[in-house]
């Protein structure tokens, strides 16, 4: 009967590589839920305990830290700094992200960035123009800056910023 549903040792053994093969390449997609991402991983790590593999929780735990999107970056190095991830079952790694996400569905997923705008004076034009031409380097002929000026704008998770 076992032979008749997982096939012979090679086939096992040819199965199993795929699967082993699947488990490296999984990402977590941009726009996918963690309760769908944990889905997919476990599904394959199921089928890979099934035909034989040794699939410990640890393995499963650090495999979804990795490759979580970059959205979760602060909460994997928070998770990693604060619990053992040896001894972290997998419920519990899914239960403590799934607080994450609420969270960023409660903020929309929106970051947030301020606009500092200023007004040009006599045709200047940026950098080393117009009436700042002295002055190189910082602390010469600084312009005042205005905080009034500086507005709060909500920008969609799916804008990156770089620093």
């Amino acid at each position: 009967m076992k032979t008749k549903f997982q096939g012979t040792q090679r086939v096992q053994r040819a199965h199993l590589n795929v699967l082993r093969r699947e488990f490296e390449i999984l990402e977590m997609k941009v726009r996918e839920s963690i309760t769908e991402y944990f889905g997919r991983v476990m599904l394959i790590a199921n089928n890979m305990r099934n035909y034989g593999e040794d699939m410990p929780d640890s393995k499963i735990v650090e495999k979804i830290l990795r490759t979580l999107t970059e959205k979760y970056i602060y909460v994997v190095c928070s998770i990693e700094e604060s619990k053992d991830t040896d001894r972290l079952s997998v419920d519990e790694l899914q239960s403590s992200l799934l607080v994450h996400e609420q969270k960023f569905k409660r903020s929309n997923g929106d970051e947030q960035a301020l606009k500092v705008t200023h007004e040009e004076k006599h045709g200047e034009r940026g950098r080393g123009r117009g009436v700042f031409r002295r002055g190189r380097g910082r602390g010469r002929g600084r312009q005042t800056f205005n905080k009034a000026t500086v507005e709060c704008y909500k920008m969609p998770s799916t804008w990156t910023l770089s620093i």
